[in-house]
């Protein structure tokens, strides 16, 4: 029986776990920091915080961290390897994978989603429901693809990166670490580390005092 342990017991870790069943995983456990406190995700049971979880690593043949926050996934991430976890990616069945794109560990791919020939993408990334990453992109750790984004081909997106809902970015844009591209946004020019830009094309946002 493959058994996988889930870090992180909200919505995140629901898609992962719906993910995993649906992919061959035959038993869920879930674990979450707000335990005892929170002892269920719907219909699973939450077994204990991360600490405990640590403590089992072999009763379990991977783990996932569902945990939105990318630099959190990458804390928590490694805590798993260093204790001798293996990191499972997943694959929603519905979901396009090109045989020649690469997945990093601890990702996942959602249904509906494209990603597409010789795309790389590095540990940790989210591609949501029905996103797209065009052909050759290089994705670093952490990047959150959102719900219904495209991006097109020869596009570089550095680490901890989000990609709002129906957000698009034209081929060949670099665009830097930590950028948060709103939902709806198009970009067409590179962006630079730590950004938040919005709308169409995609400026900077500007808070209104």
């Amino acid at each position: 029986m493959q058994v996988l342990a889930i870090l992180g017991a909200g919505g995140h870790g629901k898609v992962a776990a719906d993910c995993a069943e649906l992919s061959g995983w035959q038993e869920i456990h879930f674990y979450d920091d707000a335990w005892p406190e929170k002892s269920s995700v719907e219909h699973w049971p939450v077994h204990g915080n991360s600490r405990r979880l640590l403590a089992r690593v072999g009763d379990y043949d991977a783990a996932f961290v569902a945990i939105g926050d990318g630099k959190r996934r990458k804390g928590k991430s490694d805590e798993l390897k260093q204790c001798g976890f293996n990191l499972a990616s997943l694959v929603h069945p519905s979901a396009v994978v090109s045989r020649y794109a690469t997945l990093g560990e601890g990702s996942m791919v959602v249904g509906g989603a494209v990603i597409n020939a010789f795309a790389h993408l590095g540990n940790g990334c989210v591609i949501n429901t029905g996103a797209t990453v065009g052909h050759d992109c290089v994705l670093g750790f952490g990047v959150h693809v959102a719900p219904g984004a495209n991006i097109a081909g020869h596009v570089v997106i550095g680490d901890y990166s989000w990609i709002g809902i129906g957000a698009k970015i034209i081929q060949d844009i670099r665009v830097g670490a930590d950028v948060t591209i709103g939902a709806g946004a198009t970009v067409i020019t590179h962006l630079p580390q730590g950004v938040t830009v919005v709308g169409t094309p995609a400026r900077p946002s500007v808070r209104h005092q």
